[in-house]
């Protein structure tokens, strides 16, 4: 089996929107598909906001990750948030995970980030036992959020 990691395109954002259509119904996100059409637009517009690539197995596209940059002086430059990595059903459980894990930490290292941040749903313990064996830790601080109006 050959995965490849390619990145994402204009030509593919209605590809990368059904894709995180059926990601975020797993957990009943709510998604406007214009809206995330145009972000898409937006952030390949300006490669400050992060890369993103689809994930091929055997030329057949599979999922996807996106990265997004933050920059810190905490962090002493930029850093990036693992903002979604999916993968279609029929591809869990294969090591397609570990590689693409393995993929976003070679092009960390290529972009000069600092460090890579990530969120997991509680229930995810497949996606938790996944990032703990590629040497993420569990984070001593917590996420906040403010929703601005």
């Amino acid at each position: 089996m050959s995965t490849q990691f390619k990145p994402l395109e204009q030509q593919h954002i209605p590809d990368i929107v059904t894709m995180m259509q059926d990601f975020y119904a797993i957990d009943n996100y709510p998604i406007d598909i214009e809206t995330s059409k145009n972000l898409f637009e937006e952030f390949l517009r300006n490669d400050n906001l992060g890369k993103a690539w689809l994930i091929y197995s055997d030329a057949i596209l599979i999922g996807y990750v996106i990265v997004t940059f933050i920059f810190s002086f905490e962090y002493k430059g930029r850093y990036a948030f693992l903002d979604e990595l999916y993968l279609s059903e029929k591809a869990r459980g294969k090591g397609i995970g570990k590689q693409a894990i393995q993929f976003i930490k070679e092009e960390a290292l290529k972009l000069k980030l600092k460090v890579l941040y990530l969120e997991v749903e509680n229930h995810n313990e497949k996606a938790q036992k996944l990032y703990l064996a590629q040497n993420f830790t569990l984070h001593n601080r917590k996420i906040m959020k403010y929703i601005v109006a």
